[in-house]
């Protein structure tokens, strides 16, 4: 048998279901506004910040779901949420996770470890990191760990290229002396000789535990608990080092032409292979200075010498951007850094390591770079976030 309803019962059962329909779509809407005002706030670059962050409806309240490496983003949002009248319910995983039982450091235990952007090896080569690096680990899935380098920069690493440790382990570790690999690429030893086995590979800016000298050689153990010798014509004591580093224009241009002919690798950062930010970023560090990762984020730290194509102001050891200008509709697009070394010359990593000039006349004229340049900034003398200077804060030592 069939029913019959009245035009009017139909319309007014619809309109009551649209409107109840609309009233949850509005208030899922404003929680997630506010989870993308949060989000805004403290969590604007997800390359350094994690806050993925959700609201289900589940009747008259909102199931905030996902995971944030941020308890001040979570805190903020319930407190914005309540002040707005609405009902949540928090099931926010925040991390390190809780499985990791408290071993939420890590040291990088081989020479260059490739940081993906999701955890399997297939997916996107999103930076590296070498040998001795410490990070912070947030959680572990399928034997990889989500981790945190010092530049901040979050990433995948598998099981293979770290160990992880409890902040006391940590703390004992910075605490003994250390030894860094300054030769651009070489090897370890398994005897104080080099014609013994090799225990492994090695690129510059490698930190080791110092265990002893020994002839023309250190003892040094790996984060992984491997012995090995290097020769001291290709390491320095680390307290050494640092108290000699020096981020000069003459040191910095030395440091760039000794990676010349390198490689372009995407998401390199090391002397395997460097894409043009990690370029930057390795002479950098090499001369005690950890910079962000990308050429995006690189431009917003350091002093604006330049943004008129005004070459004459700059000194070796600049960075010169390059990319799309904004527009009344785009935004502006960083996509490219090189490195000031004089004589109208930068270096820089774009198909492989190399030179060229902002001068029309000269032989090595990048006319490609020369009409999509943006602006340069000089880092060196830079005082604010997204600088480390390893004389000034301990990244590998207390």
């Amino acid at each position: 048998m069939k029913i019959k309803f009245h035009k009017s019962v139909l319309t007014v059962v619809a309109f009551a279901t649209f409107w109840a329909c609309k009233q949850d779509t509005i208030t899922e809407n404003k929680a997630l506004e506010e989870i993308a005002a949060v989000q805004t706030q403290f969590a604007p670059d997800k390359r350094v910040a994690l806050f993925a962050v959700d609201a289900i409806a589940n009747g008259e309240n909102y199931v905030l779901k996902g995971e944030s490496n941020l308890p001040e983003a979570i805190a903020a949002l319930k407190a914005n949420l309540t002040a707005k009248d609405i009902a949540y319910i928090d099931s926010i995983a925040v991390l390190p996770a809780a499985n990791l039982e408290g071993k939420t450091e890590g040291l990088i235990t081989i020479s260059v470890a490739n940081l993906r952007s999701n955890p399997k090896h297939s997916a996107e080569l999103a930076t590296q990191a070498t040998l001795g690096t410490p990070v912070h680990i947030f959680k572990e899935e399928d034997s990889w760990y989500l981790i945190q380098t010092p530049d901040g920069y979050l990433a995948w690493v598998d099981d293979g290229g770290i160990v992880s440790l409890t902040t006391s382990e940590m703390n004992a570790w910075k605490a003994v002396p250390k030894l860094i690999y300054t030769k651009i690429t070489g090897n370890s030893y398994t005897e104080t000789d080099t014609n013994s086995q090799v225990v492994s590979d090695l690129v510059a800016g490698a930190i080791f535990e110092l265990v002893k000298e020994e002839n023309n050689f250190y003892k040094v153990k790996y984060p992984d608990g491997r012995m090995a010798f290097v020769a001291k014509s290709e390491a320095s004591l680390y307290q050494d080092w640092l108290a000699k580093v020096n981020p000069s224009q003459e040191n910095l241009v030395a440091t760039s032409k000794q990676l010349m002919g390198l490689p372009y690798l995407w998401g390199g950062t090391s002397s395997k292979g460097v894409d043009c930010s990690g370029f930057t970023k390795t002479i950098y560090f090499l001369n005690g200075m950890v910079i962000p990762r990308d050429a995006s984020q690189q431009v917003h730290t350091g002093e604006q010498i330049d943004e008129v194509k005004d070459f004459s102001k700059l000194l070796p050891g600049d960075l010169l951007f390059f990319g799309r200008q904004a527009t009344d509709s785009t935004a502006e697009r960083v996509i490219h850094v090189g490195m000031w070394i004089g004589n109208n010359e930068f270096i820089h990593s774009a198909g492989r390591v190399k030179i060229n000039s902002m001068d029309a006349k000269a032989p090595n004229f990048d006319a490609y770079n020369h009409n999509r340049y943006l602006r340069s900034k000089r880092l060196v003398t830079d005082k604010k976030d997204g600088l480390i200077n390893l004389t000034k804060t301990p990244v590998f030592n207390d």
